[in-house]
């Protein structure tokens, strides 16, 4: 019986695994194509990105409920249809509606494309929340919370940030500089996603996995995660973190995209894609040390050195470099960039560890109000559309590329004070079982 049980618990885990590759996978994409549509319309540069982060909001606390309703399991399966669909739709935006005008936007013509792809994005952005919802507190409750907890999440982000890092790569490769008609070029990456969401729709259905957390929709809650401090504290941590990991290298790579030199736009996709294969180096090291080492102590380190990594990316200023970079994979030559992005992407490192760290911190302690605090979490993920938009849209144009950065040191600063003192759960009279 013990053999079996432990089998289960294998399977749930290499399954959720998988789950968070595909999270990253699709979000992924918002940047790229965003950029793509950006040449055209010039303030659509992040509008993918905000549209997939803006169904957090609306989607967040609901698919929370889904969980404690449906369990694990199903909830995992209608948000791989729903991915498929969502993916659907963003292939249709690059076939259909170029010629039919949606009116004046921005001061600028727009087609109906355009808003067709941001309605797949809208759609994705269920599909990954739903996903997200169940992958994070399934992990944790899989490893018993506390560090071990922390070491699942982290090894499930490992995953996240190797699919995060082929993904910009390859739209970068298959870009090559960005024009109006790069679409259909980085075409075959939906179709191939689309694939992948169906096939994975086919192995999880009859794949048995044990529920954690059993008959939950029977459990009587008393009051609601936010009555925790170190529950409220980390959902706006959340907020800022997800803006955070988004903003850092989606603003480098609109600044790249735009630099007067052929084959920018695979440049930036390589730059990006070192970020998020830092991550992934990040994320291995921590789950390494994470049975040993405190996640308040990690994170207080990542979040220190990742704001004095950014002073000195935006104190560096314009001075540029020639950059050769051959890892294999990810292939610079002779690319004049600014120093900046060294720094930029460097951070990778830092924020690679603060997503499984801040959900620990603050779902810690908090027993049967774990699957909803998983839901409030998902709502505040809007942030990773909210603030890069805003980052994008309104400060990169009035301070600069490099002074718009000076709004992640900002909420780095916010992390930083949540790992020192915000995480303190000081609310442990509290019933929780």
């Amino acid at each position: 019986m013990g053999n079996n049980k432990k089998q289960g618990s294998i399977v749930a885990i290499v399954t959720m695994f998988f789950i968070f590759g595909m999270i990253s996978f699709v979000t992924n994409m918002a940047a790229p194509f965003g950029n793509i549509w950006g040449i055209t319309y010039d303030w659509a540069g992040m509008a993918g990105n905000l549209m997939n982060f803006t169904a957090y909001l609306f989607m967040g606390i609901p698919a929370g409920n889904m969980l404690i309703k449906y369990g694990y399991k199903k909830t995992a399966l209608i948000a791989l249809i729903v991915g498929a669909i969502g993916l659907g739709v963003q292939l249709l935006s690059g076939v259909m509606g170029d010629d039919i005008s949606a009116g004046v936007w921005f001061g600028k013509q727009t087609g109906l494309n355009l808003f067709i792809y941001l309605l797949g994005a809208l759609i994705c952005g269920f599909c990954v929340c739903m996903l997200n919802t169940v992958v994070n507190p399934m992990l944790n409750l899989l490893g018993g919370g506390g560090n071990k907890g922390n070491q699942l999440v982290q090894a499930g982000g490992t995953i996240n940030s190797l699919t995060g890092t082929l993904t910009p790569m390859l739209a970068g490769m298959l870009v090559g500089t960005l024009t109006k008609d790069s679409f259909p070029q980085v075409a075959p990456l939906i179709i191939t996603g689309i694939v992948i969401f169906l096939a994975a729709f086919c192995i999880i259905s009859f794949i048995k996995i044990e529920e954690p957390q059993a008959n939950l929709s029977s459990v009587v809650y008393e009051k609601s995660p936010l009555a925790f401090r170190h529950c409220l504290l980390g959902v706006v941590a959340i907020f800022f973190y997800v803006g955070i990991e988004i903003g850092l290298p989606g603003e480098m790579n609109a600044w790249i995209s735009r630099l007067p030199f052929e084959g920018a736009a695979a440049v930036a996709g390589s730059l990006a894609s070192i970020y998020w294969l830092l991550m992934l180096v990040g994320r291995a090291a921590s789950t390494a040390i994470s049975g040993k080492v405190s996640t308040r102590a990690q994170m207080i380190t990542v979040s220190g050195t990742a704001i004095v990594l950014l002073l000195c990316a935006i104190f560096t200023g314009d001075v540029n470099i020639n950059l050769n970079l051959n890892l294999g994979f990810i292939n610079i030559e002779n690319a004049n960039v600014p120093l900046s992005c060294i720094f930029i992407f460097l951070c990778g490192l830092c924020t690679s560890v603060m997503w499984g760290g801040i959900f620990n911190l603050s779902t810690e302690g908090l027993g049967k109000y774990t699957a909803k605090a998983s839901g409030l979490f998902m709502t505040m993920v809007v942030g990773g559309g909210i603030m890069p938009y805003i980052q994008d849209t309104f400060l990169a144009p009035a301070v600069g590329y490099l002074g718009s950065y000076w709004l992640i040191v900002a909420m780095l600063a916010y992390i930083l004070f949540y790992a020192l003192v915000g995480c303190k759960n000081v609310n442990k009279d509290i019933k929780v079982d």
